[in-house]
Formats: structure tokens, sequence, C-alpha cells
């Protein structure tokens, strides 16, 4: 059963009261797949102002409401998909969507997001998160229809990939839904599976496996239409606010805008900071040039596509129309996926990269791992660990060619896609003790393209980011390059080989970064010069709630501590905050970063103190009373 009775962004309680809400519905839609039924609940205002929506207050349903011993490939596994509280609002830069787990990949805390317009329509259904459960016997999707949900019969749609699936979907539902979907990589029970949305739009929640999650449930697609407004507390002020900013987010931006992240990959070889041929040389300037957007986006884009009010459009549509890899059309490859297709595997023909990424929009496939899983495949090949009767192929680094097949049978699951598509830990513990001297991951999860030996407060980073290895949980490379966070005293661009002050920063930009995807904005918009004082203004309005810079910084360390807490109680402690060999032993041989490895136990020693854990990285009970998380201290007990 449902409710969707709204009015004006209040909803009925059990009493038949009315309560008032800013920025928020108010309203959770559960979901039993098993047995097909639904039921609504409540997100309270002291929740939604303690939380945000999104990752934090999933966090706060996750450890509240799931057994630790919980299986992560069971259907019993909840999947949540939860708005941002900036999503559907005038807010710029706010298109993030939200799906947590606990991640079949790593075994831990697990979260992706996505941008684009799925996000705002949504926001526009009257519901601000759906929570599934269980497993459909049959495969199905999920229509919701403003605010009015069915289960709808999928068998038509397996085996297509996200492109065909939306295709199909808006043919039968007419062109004003969205879909989230998995391709076959999800179907077939691939750990590296994301959840795509938008068909050829390709906007991907990509990391921890939650396109596994929707496999094992048997669900297809998620399929939103919706037209309720999203009540705002003073939308006028937002609006005044919001026009003042946009000239100089535009201006900071104009990067973005002109190449998209794809702009970045020469000044990221520049600082050393490239990962190259599987995180083993130190430069790589000419296959940098080869690869990057300026070169690629003059012979290939169609088009700038932009999020859900955001005046940057740093997405690029591309095409190929001739050649080994056409035709081709579709949302064109970031910087993590040129970086991870083109430098970390030695390839330096953009056309195979934007095939690679192709491959993985459609099968759906997070780019990310999969990039890592083919390089660390390649140096399995170099090595004689993998034999061309393993492969089917010869997989010689540079072969782009060789680099789409791989990713085709990684989301295929088929032939030695089967073994890669379980992610690189896997694969090196199927290969041996010499195949795991060469995989990267930290956690499960393999490094995104920035080294921490280019800037080690990200080795502080990547060893106690609550996913694995994330480079959004701090982004903190960004101040070693000059961009300054002034609201938190970062005016100057840090030594980035020291150790000295890293752990505060990483301490300082995981608090900060910790709120965006709870308020579902794109952290690029640090690039753009957004500090916390401009996003504590833009709740207030948006919500009416008491916030502050200082207040803002403490929810985003309350949801950081949080998830660190549901990473607890599965045993995850010091032992578990490392870097891979390669990273922490092997230093890149030339370039801007050589020579440089970080300390991390010297890092870690500092920020722990610095968090007030433990000196083996557990919460205290005084940290936690501190930031209101008390009834969640049995997680340390």
């Amino acid at each position: 059963h449902y409710n969707v009775d709204l009015y004006a962004g209040g909803i009925s309680n059990r009493n038949g009261g009315f309560l008032m809400s800013y920025g928020f519905h108010g309203k959770i839609l559960e979901i039993d797949l098993e047995k097909g039924t639904f039921q609504d609940r409540e997100i309270s205002d002291s929740e939604a102002e303690k939380y945000f929506l999104g990752s934090g207050l999933s966090a706060k349903i996750l450890i509240e409401e799931t057994d630790p011993d919980l299986d992560p490939m069971s259907p019993d596994n909840p999947l949540i998909f939860m708005r941002g509280l900036f999503n559907g609002t005038p807010v710029p830069g706010s298109p993030k969507i939200c799906l947590s787990a606990k991640s079949p990949l790593t075994g831990i805390w697990g979260e992706a997001a996505a941008g684009g317009h799925w996000s705002a329509t949504f926001s526009f259904s009257g519901y601000d998160g759906v929570i599934f459960r269980g497993r459909a016997e049959k495969p199905v999707y999920l229509l919701l229809d403003n605010g009015r949900p069915s289960l709808k019969a999928a068998e038509h749609l397996m085996g297509k990939d996200t492109f065909e699936t939306d295709r199909i979907l808006k043919e039968e539902l007419g062109d004003d839904i969205v879909t989230a979907s998995i391709g076959p990589a999800g179907e077939r029970g691939s750990l590296i599976a994301s959840v795509m949305f938008d068909g050829p739009i390709a906007r991907a929640a990509g990391r921890c496996g939650m396109g596994t999650i929707m496999g094992i449930k048997n669900l297809k697609s998620f399929v939103v239409r919706g037209n309720k407004k999203v009540p705002l507390y003073d939308e006028q002020t937002l609006k005044t606010q919001i026009k003042s900013q946009v000239k100089d987010i535009l201006a900071n931006a104009k990067a973005l805008s002109d190449f998209s992240t794809a702009g970045g990959v020469e000044a990221v070889e520049f600082w050393g900071d490239l990962p190259i041929k599987n995180w083993y040389l130190g430069s790589w300037a000419e296959g940098a040039t080869k690869t990057c957007g300026q070169t690629f986006l003059p012979k290939t884009k169609v088009k700038s596509y932009y999020c859900y009010k955001c005046p940057i459009g740093c997405g690029k549509i591309v095409e190929i129309k001739s050649g080994p890899f056409a035709p081709l059309y579709g949302h064109g490859p970031e910087y993590e996926t040129i970086a991870g297709f083109g430098a970390l595997c030695l390839v330096d023909d953009y056309e195979a990269v934007i095939a690679a990424n192709e491959a993985c929009n459609r099968l759906g496939l997070d780019t990310i791992s999969a990039s890592a899983v083919v390089a660390f495949a390649m140096e399995a090949y170099d090595k004689r660990l993998l034999t061309k009767d393993d492969i089917g192929f010869e997989a010689k680094w540079g072969d782009g060619v060789a680099v789409v097949k791989l990713t085709q049978l990684i989301g295929k699951v088929e032939g030695i896609g089967k073994l890669l598509a379980q992610g690189v830990k896997r694969a090196a513990e199927e290969l041996g003790p010499r195949a795991q001297e060469f995989a990267v991951h930290t956690k499960g999860l393999e490094y995104p393209m920035h080294d921490p030996r280019a800037f080690v407060s990200m080795a502080c980073n990547y060893a106690t980011a609550n996913r694995g290895a994330c480079h959004l949980e701090a982004l903190s490379y960004f101040l070693g390059r000059g961009i300054p966070l002034a609201d938190l005293g970062y005016t100057e661009p840090p030594d980035p080989h020291t150790q000295e002050g890293k752990a505060k920063i990483c301490v300082d930009m995981q608090n900060f970064q910790g709120i965006f995807n709870p308020l579902g904005l794109c952290k690029f918009l640090f690039l753009a010069r957004v500090g916390p004082s401009i996003v504590a203004d833009w709740v207030r309005a948006a919500t009416g709630w008491d916030y502050d810079q200082d207040r803002l910084m403490e929810t985003g360390e309350r949801l950081f501590n949080l998830k660190r807490l549901y990473n607890t109680r599965l045993g995850m402690t010091r032992k578990n905050d490392v870097l891979p060999p390669r990273l922490f032993a092997h230093a890149r041989p030339d370039g801007k970063a050589g020579g440089v490895l970080p300390h991390l136990g010297k890092m870690l020693d500092e920020y722990y103190q610095l968090r007030g854990w433990t000196e083996d990285g557990v919460p205290t009970p005084d940290k936690l009373e501190e930031l209101g998380l008390k009834p969640f201290e049995k997680a340390i007990e």
C-alpha cells in the first residue's frame, strides 16, 4: 500500500495532523520485492536536520537496521536510493542522487552517486528515498509515477544494455520518464557493476557494486516521472544568493565548461599525479597530450550536457562515425576514465579510450574499477601470470583493441571476464602472491586516478576513506594544485610532498566533502571556489534550519564518523587503513613526484588524534557523545 497525499511539502502523520517541512518531502518508500508490497515511512525534521539526506540519512538507517553479519550478496542486503537535500531546487551543481548499501565488492560501507536529471525528477515524485528489500521472483522494474509505485515485468529487458533499456522504456512509457538501469554486468553478478542513468547520457553510480545489488534483487530498472515541487523555506532569498554567485562559479569553472574533466589530463601528468602503467612509471607527457580533452573533443564533440540547474555544462556528448570502434554516440569519457583506460594501460589512442568508456556505460560497469582491473590483467599477462590461452588474445601494454575487448568480456562476465569482473583484490588472490604485489586497492576498492605519492595528503585519505580507495572523500589534491579554500584557512598551496600538516588537511577536507552527497552537491563545486560558508547559506534558505559554517562542518564530521562506525562494527581498524605495496614501497622513477613515498604511519597517528579516535582508529565514546552519536556506541563495544 502507499500514501500519495502531499500538499506544499507537508505530510499527513499517523494522527491526522499536519507537519510542515522545507527542503524535503518527509517520506521514504520501502519496497519488499519478494512480496511485491509498498510501505511508507516518515522522515522527521530532526532526522533530516541532523543527517541531511543522501548518504547521511542512509548511513543512519543501515547501521540501525542491518546485521553486521549480513552477506552483501544476499537479497536481504537493503539498497537505498536517497535524494540529496538540494536535488530539484535552484541550487547550482546539485544533481547527485546517492545509492547506499553494504558493498558486495568490499564487504564494508558502500555508496555511489550520479548526476544528470534523474535526481531532480525523483525529487518531484513526492518521495525523498526508496529502500529496496528482498528479491523479486522474476525480473521487474519499478515505475514511480508521480508518487504512485508499481512493479512491472522486465523479462523483455533482460540482457539489454543500458542504452537499449532506456530506449525501450521511453517507447513504452513516454519521453518524460527518467531511468536508472543495470546492464549485463549487474545481471550476471559482476562485483564492479554500476547503475546507469538516462541511457546514452550515461551518468553513473559507479563505485562499490551498486549495480550488482540490483542484479541480485532481480531489479532491472528504476523509472520515475514526477512534477511535485520540493518545498523551500525562503525560495526568493535562495535565488537571490545564487544569482549573485553564478558569475563567479562560471568564471572559476571555465575549464570544465570548455573541456569537462577530460581537459585536466595534461595538468595532472605535469604534477606527477597521473597513474601510468598500473602505477609503475612516472612520466607520460606525450600520451597525456594525445588523450586529453583538448585533443579529442574538437574532433568528436557533438554538444555539451548540463546537469539539472547547473550552469557549467561540463558533460560532453561525443560521436565517432568511422574506424574500428564506430559507430559510437554517447557521453564522452571524463578524466578518471581517460586516465584509467589511457595512461594506466599505456593506451594513447583516444578512440579506444572512448570505446572502452562506451562499453562500460552500455554494459553497466564502473569505469574506475574496470580500467584498474584491465591494467592489472595486462601486467599479469606481462609477468606471465596470465597467458594468451587464458585471455583468448594478447593483452600487451598500449593495445587499445585489447583494452576494449577485455572491458567487454568483463561487462558480459564471459571468459577471462569471469575472473576480472570480481575486481582486482579477488583476481589477485586467485592468481597468487606475486599478483598481489601489483594489485592496487584499499579495503578491496580499486584506486581512482590520483596518486598519493604526488599529493601525500591523499595517502592519508585513501587509507581512511570509508568506502575504501576514494578520492572524492577528500579531494585534498586540489589544495596542492593551488585551489584555495579560504573558509578553512587554506589560501596558499601546501607543499604536496611533505607529511607536515597533511593529517589536518585530510580531516578538514573529509569533513567538508562529507556533506556534499547528503546535500546532492557535485563535488567539483570545490573547483568553482564554493566553500562551506556559501553552502551553509543555501541550507538556511532552503530549509530554515539555523546552519552556519561551523555547524555545517560539524555535520560533515558526524557523518564521516557514522560511516566509520558502520565499518568499525565489521572489524575495520588501523590494520585496514593501508596503502597497497606499489604505492607505499615503489616510488615513481621520474617526473614532478619522482622519488616521493608517503609516511603513512606518521600521518595516521596525527590523524587519529585529530579525529578523537583511539590509536587503533576507533572513535571514542567521548567523540560520539560530542557528535550526537551516542546511540551508536554499541558499534565500538
